[in-house]
């Protein structure tokens, strides 16, 4: 068993950027590198929404129309993280932003047997 930890979320201005984290945590023989990680993002009272996912061999791929070409996910198979880079954030980004695992990425939430606790991203001014 292992699980996961995300950090980076903030109050930031419109325009602005963050740099969200997940981290894996779990026993010495837990290997990181067999999962994909996915980050979504909910805002209460709605679905969580995917926003991008990275596979075993470090194949990004971008779900959110709303944020293309502004996200940029990357993963450290050392260090057993995975990252979201978010540039020009707007308002319309506040949320939770979440990461979880499978085997293979998958734009379903149902799929993901793992989810992290979340962490907040406000974009306000």
């Amino acid at each position: 068993q292992f699980w996961l930890v995300e950090s980076g979320g903030d109050l930031v201005q419109p325009g602005g950027s963050l740099r969200l984290s997940c981290a894996a945590s779990g026993p010495r023989n837990f290997t990181w590198d067999y999962y994909a990680v996915a980050w979504f993002r909910q805002v209460p009272g709605n679905e969580r929404e995917p926003i991008s996912c990275i596979d075993t061999r470090a194949v990004e791929t971008y779900y959110a129309d709303s944020m293309k070409g502004r996200i940029t996910i990357s993963r450290d198979f050392v260090r057993k993280t995975v990252s979201l880079q978010m540039d020009a954030l707007k308002p319309e980004d506040t949320a939770i932003y979440f990461c979880g695992v499978r085997d293979d990425c998958m734009r379903e939430e149902w799929a993901y047997y793992l989810w992290g606790q979340g962490t907040q991203v406000t974009v306000s001014a």
